[in-house]
């Protein structure tokens, strides 16, 4: 029975639902109203988004989401920097003008590039466009190959070369997801049977097998032939393949056909036949087996095959998860003994059996060859995911380590980037060994490496390396963990130098000379704009988009102060954003909600502008309403180091909910909070989060809403969960104490789940099942709120008007 709100108070919710507060407009500000913030974003105004350089660096171009149409239906604007013009670059003009991204030749007077699957190269000098290729195919990776005279590119696993003088396309490699027709098929007693008895089948199959020899010898000794096939065989897929600058080498990365794959049905109700359908989604963690990558450098000129042996790679041949692998067998040996109608089940044969040793499977993150195509690096992962290791090949495909990075609780999704510097014998690379994500430099030819940025706890990120190989530029947030600057440091000397002080969210990309910086840039209310700088320290950073609209310019947004608040549990300052309403009196007692983010890794407590931008105006209408808000970086968020990300591994829920014990306490102490009228809400992981807070700490929160929550996760996706939580059939600990479901029967406050449908992220069948569990138990106060025909992330702005409606009935009702 859902707990029904006085009279009286539903006059009040009514009231404020519909004009939001009654005395706004008096304090000077445009009202915020939940039917403006959750309505299309439109009115906020289209920032800028994948900003680049034009070619000649007098121009910028950048893409923005169309006024009042799909998200897929966007403008390219041209701006022109001198006389500050915008021009909406029409359809019919856009192979004609400069285009994003591309290959440098070495002398820098050519540029290749693919747009919208073909290939073009453009003569820097002269700004003349030659359109390479014209197909209904799409070819992609193109680049220039040593010596500058030939491109090359790829369509399907097909890789071309182009000579650009006379045009001749060149078949440089052929890959074929199919047996070599003259590889000896397997052949029962009838088929071996044949060619010995009778002259005219065997004198037919030796005659195809010399006519099969003949034509490879011919189009091997033809130089005017395209080069022989390459038979994968049937059975394996083409993960990636990356062709060397010389043309000569291609490094191939392919894994078997995956078998008995487990996906999950997933049903629409609002479908336009008027029935039930069904789409087929992701697996659920653990229900496939981990499938391992297989490397081959192929010589493309000798038509050589050479496999890369990875069983060498230090560690393969540990185990990370034995224990836990032992305790599995020794569950299901003790299952497998249990008498069953009186019998005895246990097979005295299995007595004996050991599980053989063998290699972890392994995962290719990236290949990269050096620009002069004499060497080539390839990082891998473990499929558990508590080990990376980045080397290189020798012409024979023979692996020599450069760097391993190992993780017991596991290795980051993020600060895997690699490549070369311009001396074609160094690799640079991210590595969170330190504790925080940082630069190293390795030698090739010593196997030296060395630590290029200091130790700190800060986090490097995007690094770009210039032209001559003397510098790199990154992303840090050295000054504070919320706040992201561009940085640029000597190699030689290791003298780093901070380039932009703009604070907030800050990325960059180079202009074409590389004396000035292309800059997107957000605050905490204001979302990204385009600005341009000179890159030297000191330099003035000059805005040059303004995207917002006058409406929302108009209105004054709570601005949240960012505070590190205490830890009692000796996880060091928790940044949060805390919102305060105006006219703020610390000798009364305020209601207050606590808003958590979603993803877990994920960084909402910074000085930019938020991925939430919703939540973020939604806080706004609540300290106009009276609330104050807290928004915390809970122990797994993002930007904070290793040790923050990972000490939730097997204990989901557990550190975080600590956190926001500590936000609430915080709260109380310094911001004059009622305890007994705290309110949570959150989306995602934020959902799983409300719940676990009140399931497992009752009387911490007065009302919560979960939206779009996790509920069990051993029903999430394997690639996240597995890395936290191992997989439900070895650590089936980490599922108990980690699902909210485990911990139902501790519910005793009001409680809102909102959820999609169609979620193909996290199922609405977690919701489904939770509610069930929630009946059982019969629990009271919850209510649940669905929506055919929304998934994650809602699109239809009445799906996030009727959702936040709800969550705002909730805190009115049960807060004030």
């Amino acid at each position: 029975m859902v707990h029904r709100p006085k009279p009286r108070l539903l006059v009040l919710l009514m009231t404020v639902l519909l004009g939001t507060a009654s005395g706004l407009a008096a304090q000077g500000t445009p009202p915020v109203t939940l039917e403006r913030i959750m309505s299309d974003p439109d009115w906020i105004g289209n920032p800028p988004e994948e900003p680049y350089w034009g070619d000649d660096g007098r121009s910028v171009y950048y893409e923005r989401q169309r006024t009042g149409e799909d998200e897929e239906r966007k403008d390219l604007v041209r701006l022109d920097l001198e006389t500050a013009k915008t021009t909406i670059v029409e359809d019919k003009d856009r192979g004609a003008v400069d285009a994003r991204g591309g290959k440098f030749s070495q002398d820098r007077t050519r540029k290749v590039y693919e747009r919208r699957g073909d290939i073009y190269v453009k003569d820097l000098k002269t700004g003349a466009i030659r359109q390479i290729t014209r197909t209904g195919a799409r070819e992609e990776s193109p680049q220039f190959l040593v010596g500058d005279t030939r491109i090359s590119y790829r369509q399907g696993w097909s890789f071309y070369v182009v000579d650009l003088a006379t045009g001749l396309v060149t078949q440089a490699a052929d890959l074929r997801l199919e047996d070599d027709p003259a590889k000896e098929k397997e052949k029962d007693y009838l088929a071996e049977q044949q060619p010995r008895l009778f002259d005219v089948i065997r004198e037919k199959q030796e005659k195809e097998k010399r006519q099969r020899e003949e034509e490879q010898a011919e189009q091997r000794a033809d130089p005017t032939r395209a080069p022989l096939p390459w038979y994968l065989g049937k059975d394996v897929k083409i993960e990636t393949a990356a062709l060397s600058p010389s043309g000569k080498q291609l490094v191939l990365v392919t894994y078997p056909k995956p078998d008995g794959q487990k996906p999950t049905k997933l049903a629409q109700f609002v479908t336009e036949s008027g029935n039930v359908e069904t789409e087929e989604v992701r697996a659920k963690v653990g229900t496939e087996a981990p499938v391992p990558h297989s490397v081959a450098l192929l010589d493309l000129e000798k038509h050589e095959r050479h496999e890369v042996e990875l069983s060498g790679l230090p560690g393969i041949g540990e185990d990370p998860l034995g224990l836990f692998r032992e305790a599995a067998a020794a569950r299901k040996a003790a299952a497998e003994a249990t008498p069953k109608d009186g019998k005895d089940t246990k097979d005295s044969k299995d007595e004996d059996k050991k599980d053989e040793k063998k290699p972890r499977a392994v995962e290719v993150l990236g290949v990269a060859w050096s620009d002069d195509g004499g060497r080539v690096a390839v990082q891998l992962r473990a499929r558990d995911n508590k080990d990376r290791w980045m080397g290189t090949l020798d012409e024979k495909g023979k692996f020599t380590l450069r760097h391993r990075l190992t993780d017991p609780a596991w290795i980051n999704w993020a600060f895997n980037d690699f490549g070369w510097m311009r001396d074609n014998e160094t690799i640079w690379y991210l590595s969170e060994e330190s504790g925080h994500s940082q630069l190293y430099l390795v030698s090739d030819k010593t196997g030296k490496a060395r630590l290029l940025t200091r130790k700190g706890s800060y986090e490097v990120s995007d690094p770009l390396i210039s032209r001559d190989g003397r510098s790199i530029y990154y992303r840090a947030n050295h000054d504070h963990p919320g706040s992201y600057d561009i940085w640029r440091i000597e190699v030689a000397s290791g003298r780093a130098e901070q380039l932009t002080r703009l604070g907030g969210l800050t990325a960059a990309t180079l202009s074409p000379d590389e004396g000035r910086l292309l800059l997107l840039h957000s605050s905490v209310t204001r979302p990204d704009e385009l600005y341009v700088q000179d890159a030297r320290a000191g330099a003035e950073a000059r805005q040059i988009t303004n995207t917002r609209t006058p409406e929302f310019l108009a209105v004054e947004w709570s601005v949240p102060e960012i505070v590190g608040i205490p830890s009692q549990h000796g996880a060091g300052p928790i940044y949060s954003r805390v919102y305060t309403p105006e006219g703020f009196d610390p000798s009364r007692k305020y209601p207050a909600v606590l808003f958590v983010h979603g993803a877990g890794y994920l960084q909402n407590a910074h000085a930019g502008w938020s991925n939430y931008f919703r939540e973020f105006m939604f806080h706004t209408l609540l300290t106009r309403a009276g609330y104050v808000v807290l928004d915390m970086d809970y122990r797994a968020s993002a930007g904070y180091g290793r040790d923050w990300r990972t000490a939730i591994y097997r204990q989901m829920g557990f550190p975080e909910v600590e956190d926001l014990k500590d936000g609430v306490a915080w709260l109380v102490a310094n911001k004059s909070v009622d305890r007994k009228r705290v309110g949570v809400y959150g989306g995602s992981y934020g959902g799983f989060l409300t719940f676990m807070s009140l399931f497992r700490e009752p009387e911490l929160f007065a009302a919560g809403a979960a939206l779009r929550p996790v509920t069990d996760w051993a029903h999430y996706n394997h690639e996240y969960t597995s890395n936290i939580l191992n997989t439900p059939e070895l650590d089936p600990e980490a599922y108990l104490k980690s699902s909210p479901i485990e911990y139902a029967k501790g519910l005793n406050k009001p409680l809102l789940i909102c959820s999609g449908m169609l979620d193909d992220n996290v199922f609405f069948q977690d919701t489904v099942l939770l509610v069930q569990r929630l009946i059982e138990l019969e629990k009271q106060d919850f209510e649940t709120a669905i929506y055919p025909v929304e998934r994650h992330a809602f699109v239809r702005p009445s799906s996030w008007l009727d959702e936040y409606r709800r969550v705002y009935k909730l805190f009115e009702m049960h807060l004030k």
